[in-house]
């Protein structure tokens, strides 16, 4: 599902179609707006604790019922790590610490295009052995390496940085 806009947000004319920028866009003959289709950005966490990683089930679709790293989209005035750091919160009650950045992976939903910054984090404070799940995830459970469930994993950026932990390059 695609929004498209048919008023503008500035002045509240009616929008028409223009090719602005090498493509068709909407745009207010009015005050000039142009609406350009931004992509989404997410954030991830791989966080590691005692040789195991954290992961959630999602509660919600895409991928309802399988496995992921925990992630979530960022609000407009948010800048990436403190992004992450309320979605890790959020999803799993934990506090960590962001250790390095570890990829970018194109980000494909059915209502979202975008990038997904994946880093790599640790836990800060106590950690607990079922950490509670919350949010849009409906169980957080930590994994070693040979019971990843690779068959229930969501995304591919979760699968890649999990093959990469599992062949010892993270």
């Amino acid at each position: 599902m695609t929004f498209t806009p048919h008023y503008c947000p500035r002045c509240g004319a009616r929008l028409h179609d223009r090719h602005v920028f090498g493509r068709m866009r909407r745009v207010c003959p009015a005050c000039g707006f142009i609406f350009f289709r931004d992509h989404k950005v997410a954030v991830g966490a791989f966080i590691h604790h005692r040789d195991r990683v954290l992961l959630v089930r999602r509660a919600v679709d895409p991928e309802k019922g399988k496995w992921a790293l925990p992630a979530g989209y960022m609000e407009y005035d948010e800048e990436p790590i403190p992004a992450l750091y309320r979605e890790v919160a959020e999803e799993t009650g934990l506090s960590v610490r962001v250790t390095r950045l570890l990829d970018v992976f194109p980000l494909r939903t059915p209502h979202a295009r975008g990038v997904i910054i994946m880093y790599e984090a640790v836990p800060e404070g106590p950690v607990p052995e079922h950490p509670p799940a919350a949010d849009d995830v409906d169980a957080v459970r930590w994994f070693r390496r040979e019971a990843i469930p690779w068959t229930e994993l969501a995304f591919e950026s979760t699968r890649h940085i999990l093959r990469r932990w599992r062949e010892g390059q993270l």
